[in-house]
């Protein structure tokens, strides 16, 4: 009988030190974004256009740069037509066309194109509203953090 209820107290130890009686929605398990970076997705009407990674880095100057990528999985082409970073709309350059798994990347030593505001409004830390255009996809809205020009975004440059 002794062995018997200190081989249950062990087990019982095991499972509740050991996390396992979390069950399944534990908090560590719901974990759905792992970067700074907001993502979104447009998978209605035939459409199915990813935004990873999405941020805004905020420079001296006070300007704001949208930082991010963008896929197309679907083989109908699409476009990226406008973005707005905190309600203003930003100048894009670059490309603009999304064929499918053709990437428009937004800052970074692969970048193909580039969103700025000239006033962000806002300070590194706080979050924005940022907007992405599509031609077919329609519209997409995310909240997307503000970052500084240091450290892995010390090369993003108005």
């Amino acid at each position: 009988m002794r062995r018997t209820l200190t081989a249950l107290l062990i087990a019982l130890l095991a499972i509740s030190l050991s996390g396992c009686g979390a069950g399944t929605n534990a908090a560590t398990r719901n974990i759905n974004q792992v970067t700074d970076g907001s993502e979104a997705a447009i998978t209605s009407d035939g459409n199915n256009i990813k935004l990873v990674n999405i941020l805004v880095v905020a420079t001296a100057e006070g300007a704001g740069v949208l930082v991010g990528t963008v896929v197309n999985s679907m083989p109908t082409e699409d476009a990226l037509l406008g973005v707005a970073i905190n309600g203003q709309v930003a100048s894009v350059t670059g490309t603009n066309s999304l064929a499918q798994n053709s990437p428009i990347i937004f800052e970074g030593p692969s970048a193909n194109a580039k969103a700025v505001v000239a006033a962000l409004g806002a300070k590194a830390g706080q979050s924005v509203p940022v907007t992405m255009f599509f031609a077919h996809g329609g519209q997409v809205n995310l909240q997307a953090i503000i970052r500084d020009q240091h450290d892995t975004y010390a090369g993003v440059t108005a």
